[in-house]
Parts: C-alpha cells; structure tokens; sequence
C-alpha cells in the first residue's frame, strides 16, 4: 500500500499540492488527470524519490520495486533487444554470464550461469523482451537494430519496452501512448489489464483510461482526490459532487442544452450506421456530465471557411513515396468532399503520414494525379508542427507573420477564444507547456480558414479538456477532415468512415473503431503473453555453437535442453488435460487462454526439439 499523510509539494515558490491524504492499495490502475501544471509529474518525481515532500509523508513498502519510463534513451550501439533485456538486471546479468562462460569456455561458469538464469526465471528472459517489442510496433528485423538508429519517437517506445521489462511492485507511466499508434495503444492496454501491480499512469486519452483503471486520482486546486471506477465513472461522480456544490442551475442547463446540441449534430452527421452507433456510445459517455463541462470553461472555434467547394481534392491512381526505390504507397484512389470525416488507421510506418503529405501537397505523387480545386485551403497539422514553432516570439508574432497588416486587437481576440488571454498573448513561447505549444500551433492553422483539415496527431501534449474542447470545434466544422490519432474518443467522435493504410495500400475499413480494437487482438500474429513470440525473437537465450575441436556435444547444453524439452512436454500434457475436461467449456475465456497457451508450448516444444537435435547432431 502506498499512503500519502499531510503530504504537500512546491515547484519552486509554487505549491502544487497541500494537504493529501490518501491511500492506494496493492493492483489498484490509477490514472492520474488534472489541468497541464497540476502536478501529476512531480508526483512521479516524489514518488520516485527524485524531489522531497515540501511537508508530511510518502509511504511506501519498504522493498517495493518501482519502474518507470525514462525521458532520455542514450546514444548506445546496443541491439534493441538488449537495451529491452537490460529493464531486467538480474535476467540480462545472467545471460551476459552464460555468454561470457560460453565464449571462454569455462564449463563450471556455464553452470553457475545455467543455475542462476533458473533462479531468476531467465530462460524466457529474450522472448519476453521481443514479445514487448512485437507489442509496441517493432518489425522483427528491428530488433537487433542498435538504439542509437531509432527516431526520438521510436526511443520512447523502446522506453516503455524496458520500463515494462523491469520487474516492478509499482509501475509509473507518465504519457505512454503518445508516440504509439491504435495498434499499439490497444496492445499497451491488454498488457497492463494484466499487470499485477500497482500501475499510476497519466494520460489525457480518455479511452485509454477508461479500458485500463480501477481508480482515478484527480489533481485539482492543489487537492488530490481518489475516484474508483475508470475516467467515465470520474466524470460523472465528479459531475454530482459539483451539482452538490450548488453550481448555477442557469449555466448547467446552457451547457445541456449546447451539449444536447453538440450531439445532435454528431447524429445527423453520420453517414453510416455502424459508424453512428460507435458515435452513440462514445456521446452516452458525455451524458450527464454537464456541471464538469461547466467548471472546465474550455471552448474553442475554429472560423468557418472563406470558401466551400463540393470537392475539394482527389488522388487518381497515384503511387506516394519519396523517391525512387522509396515508394510507400501504390495506385492510391482517394477523394475528400465538403463534409468528409475520414481517420486514418494503421500501424506507424505504414504510411499514414506519407498520405496526409500527398494530399498536403508537401510530397509530389511519384505517379498518377493529385487535382485539387482552384479555391482549396488546407490546415495542415503535422507531428513536427509544434516544433517548428519559433523560439524567443510570441502567439501575436507568429499572427504577425501570417497577416502582417491586421490589427493587434484582432490578433489579441482571436488568441483569447484560443485560451491566451489579455498579455498572454504576448509572452515569449519558449516558456509554454507543450500543451499550450500544440494548442497555439492549432490556433494558426485556424487563422486562416481553411476548408480542408489534415491533421496528423493532433493532440498530442493537448489535456483532457483541451482534447475536449478539440472535439466539439470539430464537430462544428462545415469543410473535410482527415485525421490520425491514436485517441480514440476523438477520432471516434469526428469521424464518419475509416480508411485502413497498410502494405502498401489504402482502403476503406468496413467497420467501427470497437471492430477495429477487436480485429487487433484477433487477427492472426496479435501479440499477448500467451501467444507465440515472433520465430525472429529466440524463445531462450540463443545458445553458442560447441567448440570445433570437440566432437562430442557439451553436457551442460546438452542437460539443459532435454530438461527444457521434458518440461514443455510436462506443461503440454497438463494443457491438454484442461482442454480435454468438458467443464472448462462454460467459460469461454478461459478456454481461449488454454488454446493459445496449447498453441505457445506446441511451438516452444518444436524450437525447443530442432535445437537438442541440433546438439545431439554435433
């Protein structure tokens, strides 16, 4: 158990926190939410020991093991797996023993190695490692690929992969969807579901902590309040504890009936009926939430478009890439009209974002035709945009470059509907949340009209409330959108049709996001502890060849793989006895679990024979 006793924290001369009291018990899934600046990090930061209590107490079991994601991935050669391997001291200690023995020979260090991979349960130490990477997007062929190769997003996924490699009694994650895409975010919340610790997470995807938490801990006003239920039992809880409070029944029954009208117009926007029941039950989450959505006082416009032609752009036979030899996408067919609501979905890498820059016009068709009308204007969110904002000026500088003779007044209220109020406007950016960051870069691509919003993850560092407010611009938006997101209340919200990009290709997705999700975890190759780790990921530490000069098999190898073989054969047999026994078939579960795990042994066993073949054949 975890229990915070008068517990308070400054960050600077500011306090964040004051007066908490709270305990969290053993498994609880705690998201913790509250506005940018709260105070969720440096609740990591103490918890992790990094910063001290400014008064009162953190208590925590006194060999409690923590991991969390780290905000830097050094510049190494390691391979991707080891640097994985490596959130396990002790499994990557003991393997690097067994090589080390390996390559010197030293058949007594074999041994001791042997023993203590068994002790410590390292046998499945790189299965495990490639089985998180599998998860988290990792092709197999990346997975000797040394770190210092990757990307910054796709180091902070390789963060994650170690951080969920660790062994831990409590777990902290601190914004772990927001360099994955759906396909990994879904596998992410199967894989804490399991998670037998204590897990803290935050996290402004809304979905994402409803299908994940037990409780949520709100951060609000220097308090912090502990919640059971996920985010949508939160909100509603927190929505009567305001009604308690007496909020003015005049705005509460503004806000209904602007709400009711914020879904009535997803209602008639939706274009298919399965795509409108998957609205439906997302809209049901908001019912009922109104005092909240009162207190959050977010609202956001975007300006409707100058002009608005039926059809805006198209994509004929065309083939998207960056050059020769690089081609991403073949014989793309593609066409937005005013009033298209279109997410994107697909793995990253698959060429997404390649897409959006043809349509963008930033990449030029390597064939076929891209033909856009005369009066179309694109707002173009791009992954990079919030970087490319400019260091040392302010929101009124960046609104100077795009209209230079438009008067200061008109910049100062249109950058108040944006949430930068009175001399906020005129503050140098570099000391902005990234939140406020993205939420500015938002701001511009509205300012001038366009009629066409692309928009690559646009909601990145962007709160809850923001996400929210985000939500119901769009919803009022009279042109096209095309959008990917890996949240899912939003994408699920704006979006009246999904296109699937993948292999190659784009094509239309004949379903909701709900189907999408369980597609995921059906589809042949879906990755969870239980199914067969990839053939490029080894089920145990690969073993090194015997000596040249010796003719005859080392023993210490030779013990270890028919004992691994006699125990899969052990654990094969108790698995088809479970399957055999008529009363496991009431529960439907678990005879999925026993049939994946009979699938797993099958194939460990298979391995597991060709490598003690192998040895007996020299």
């Amino acid at each position: 158990m975890i229990s915070f006793r008068n517990f308070a924290l400054r960050r600077g001369e500011r306090l964040l926190l004051s007066d908490v009291d709270l305990a969290l018990h053993a498994g609880y899934r705690v998201g913790v939410v509250g506005r940018n600046g709260a105070g969720k990090s440096s609740l990591f930061a103490a918890l992790m020991g990094e910063v001290e209590p400014d008064r009162g107490d953190i208590d925590l079991p006194g060999k409690a093991r923590i991991a969390s994601v780290s905000q830097e991935t050094p510049h190494l050669p390691d391979p991707a797996i080891d640097f994985v391997l490596s959130g396990d001291a002790a499994v990557h200690a003991a393997i690097q023993a067994e090589a080390n023995a390996f390559a010197a020979e030293d058949w007594e260090a074999v041994a001791e190695a042997h023993q203590r991979l068994e002790e410590v349960n390292g046998y499945d130490g790189t299965a495990r490692a490639g089985r998180l990477l599998h998860g988290l997007g990792f092709p197999a062929e990346t997975h000797e690929k040394p770190v210092a190769d990757f990307s910054g997003g796709w180091r902070v996924r390789l963060n994650v992969a170690r951080a969920l490699m660790t062994p831990s009694d409590l777990l902290l994650l601190d914004e772990p969807t927001n360099h994955l895409d759906l396909d990994a975010v879904v596998w992410l919340e199967e894989w804490l579901k399991r998670y037998d610790g204590t897990l803290l997470v935050i996290s402004h995807d809304r979905e994402f902590l409803d299908n994940v938490t037990t409780h949520i801990l709100h951060l609000h006003d220097g308090k912090a309040k502990l919640y059971a239920g996920n985010y949508t039992a939160f909100e509603r809880q927190r929505a009567e504890h305001l009604r308690q409070q007496q909020i003015a029944f005049d705005k509460e029954q503004a806000e209904r009936a602007h709400l009711q009208s914020f879904i009535d117009r997803f209602k008639a926007k939706a274009s298919k009926a399965r795509q409108a029941q998957s609205r439906m039950k997302r809209l049901e989450k908001l019912a009922g939430t109104e005092a909240v959505r009162v207190e959050r006082g977010v609202s956001i416009q975007l300006p409707a478009p100058l002009r608005l032609p039926n059809s805006l752009l198209s994509l004929r036979d065309v083939d998207c890439g960056y050059g020769p030899g690089a081609t991403i996408l073949r014989n793309v067919g593609f066409g937005l009209e005013a009033g298209d609501r279109i997410g994107l979905l697909g793995v990253n890498g698959a060429g997404k974002s390649t897409l959006v820059k043809t349509l963008v016009g930033e990449l030029a068709p390597m064939s076929g035709e891209r033909i856009a009308h005369p009066d179309l204007r694109i707002g173009y969110f791009a992954q990079h945009t919030v970087e490319s904002l400019v260091a040392g000026t302010s929101p009124i500088d960046h609104l100077k470059e795009l209209s230079p003779n438009t008067a200061t007044q008109d910049f100062r209220n249109f950058l108040g509907g944006w949430q930068f109020p009175g001399d906020r406007a005129f503050e140098v950016i570099d000391n902005f949340s990234g939140g406020e960051k993205a939420r500015l870069a938002l701001a511009l691509l509205a300012w001038n009209k366009p009629n066409l919003l692309l928009l690559d993850e646009p909601t990145n560092h962007l709160d809850l409330e923001m996400r929210e407010a985000l939500a119901e611009a769009l919803s009022d938006f009279d042109g096209a959108i095309v959008m990917v997101s890996h949240d899912r209340h939003l994408i699920g919200l704006v979006s009246d049709q999904y296109w699937r990009v993948h292999d190659g290709i784009v094509e239309p997705f004949d379903g909701d996001l709900d189907d999408y999700a369980a597609w995921l975890r059906t589809r042949p190759g879906a990755d969870n502890p239980k199914t067969p780790v990839p053939k490029s990921a080894p089920a145990v530490a690969a073993p090194a060849p015997a000596p040249v000069a010796k003719p005859k098999p080392n023993p210490h190898k030779l013990q270890k793989a028919e004992e691994r073989v006699a125990r899969l054969e052990g654990k094969l047999v108790e698995c088809d006895a479970a399957m055999a026994d008529p009363a496991v078939y009431a529960d439907a579960g678990k005879v999925a679990d026993l049939g994946r795990t009979q699938l797993q042994l099958r194939q460990e066993l298979e391995t597991a024979e060709a490598e003690l073949l192998a040895l007996y054949e020299g």
